[in-house]
């Protein structure tokens, strides 16, 4: 499993973000809110994976890029809690809801138990189809 995170698996397309949103379900883990959706694309990417940060808590652009940093970091070494448990391809995107500026073990911490739980949530729903 590669710890990398390539342009690939960015969530770029203005499109895929307002389905993934219209459509999409979530898992929340505060401070972060996972929204998901089951989607198929043309690459062969497992996951399209995009993070973002509230202006209206976060003024400042330079405490809302840290966030957003911290999030892809939490992500990028921990996405083998989904890839290694899932076949199906997926849009992700990672809302941080928090007020207060976060550290990176607390973002580590909270990434790995929402992928556990999307990891979960994800295997229960595939057994009730």
């Amino acid at each position: 499993m590669s710890y990398k995170f390539p342009t690939k698996e960015k969530l770029k397309s203005k499109k895929l973000i307002d389905k993934l949103f219209a459509e999409g379900r979530s898992i929340t883990q505060y401070p972060i809110r996972l929204v998901y959706l089951q989607i198929k694309f043309e690459d062969d990417t497992k996951c399209k994976v995009g993070v973002t940060a509230s202006k209206r808590n976060f003024k400042s652009a330079v405490k809302r890029n840290r966030i957003k940093r911290l999030m892809r970091e939490g992500y990028r070494l921990n996405k083998h809690l989904i890839f290694n448990n899932n076949e199906n391809q997926f849009a992700f995107m990672f809302l941080y809801l928090g007020k207060e500026m976060p550290t990176q073990p607390k973002i580590s911490t909270t990434m790995i138990r929402l992928m556990k739980k999307f990891a979960t949530e994800n295997s229960n729903r595939d057994i009730k189809e």
